[in-house]
């Protein structure tokens, strides 16, 4: 896994992603004391950056199998979507294994765009599942972050970044399987002058934290939080814990104060409808990292919140969002 690899994912990926915008924020920049850039894959196809990882399987597996019809994944809700999608595009069918507390709209989506979605009552029991049901079908399982070519597609967002703003210094990546953060670490870190990384894990699930701590992969205690699409520990081995361990300079833990506050900054500054995990790195930001006087990229990675929810939480009623 390397530069190269990322590179060439992104031109694969040109005809069926968007190319979202790098927009600075005032807001975020006047509180930091520094010029903060917000990388929007709330404009994604699916809603979240999810849909270059799954887009990007689905095309190598072609090239590997292309007699590929079904894969099996687990998933909080955005990579199911982001497969549902990509395989709906290239005839391929997908069964998901969702954890009940995934959010109703991102179920209904996976739903909706084809797949055979299965509930189960935790992310870790959505994982044993899907794996075990892979092992004994015989067919392919995509996981969300364990999967090279997964990984390689979510580091084309770091090449858009740093191709729209190559006065960046610093990037702010939230962290839950650690697949976006590795793909755009190793983006950062091939460079002339390489950036700093910086990863945002929420308290609720600080299985990174933890883990690089103990030097080695950690099970937690995973407890409710706003951030869903992140909570949840670690596939046993998974390639993102030694990348992540090589590549990030630091992880801070987010607090759900914090994340509902940026949530509500995010809609109140730049109109933004984000999910929890879409607001983690710029809850992180809030909460402080001491980037005075650098140039930051934030990544607001998903924007796929139940309408209901987010109107509760930014303390407003009105119609459904168009989010």
């Amino acid at each position: 896994m390397n530069r190269q690899s990322i590179e060439r994912a992104a031109d694969r990926l040109r005809p069926y992603i968007t190319r979202t915008p790098l927009v600075r924020s005032p807001w975020l920049s006047d509180g930091a004391g520094a010029q903060v850039w917000l990388k929007l894959e709330t404009a994604q196809v699916t809603g979240s950056f999810k849909a270059r990882g799954a887009m990007h399987a689905l095309l190598a597996l072609k090239d590997r199998a292309p007699e590929t019809d079904l894969v099996v994944a687990a998933s909080a809700g955005n990579h199911g979507q982001a497969l549902a999608w990509a395989g709906q595009t290239l005839g391929i069918r997908v069964r998901a294994y969702a954890p009940a507390f995934a959010a109703e709209k991102k179920r209904r989506n996976m739903a909706a765009r084809g797949a055979d979605v299965i509930e189960t009552p935790t992310y870790e029991e959505a994982e044993q599942r899907a794996t075990a049901d892979a092992a004994r079908s015989g067919v392919p399982y995509i996981s969300p972050y364990n999967d090279d070519d997964v990984i390689a597609g979510q580091g084309t967002v770091a090449l858009e970044m740093c191709d729209d703003n190559p006065e960046l210094d610093t990037l702010v990546i939230a962290v839950g399987g650690g697949g976006l953060i590795s793909g755009c670490a190793i983006v950062a870190k091939d460079r002339r002058s390489p950036l700093g990384v910086l990863g945002a894990e929420v308290e609720a699930s600080p299985v990174f934290t933890t883990s690089l701590a103990a030097g080695a992969i950690t099970t937690v205690t995973v407890r409710p939080t706003l951030a869903d699409a992140l909570a949840g520990n670690l596939e046993p081995g998974s390639r993102t814990f030694p990348l992540v361990s090589h590549l990030i300079d630091g992880m801070a833990l987010v607090a759900e104060s914090s994340i509902a506050a940026a949530m509500r900054g995010l809609h109140a500054h730049h109109d933004l409808v984000t999910e929890g995990a879409g607001a983690v790195a710029t809850a992180a930001i809030l909460q402080g990292l001491g980037l005075k006087g650098r140039t930051v990229g934030v990544i607001v990675c998903g924007g796929n919140v139940d309408d209901e929810a987010f109107l509760r939480l930014i303390g407003t009623t009105g119609a459904p969002l168009n989010a």
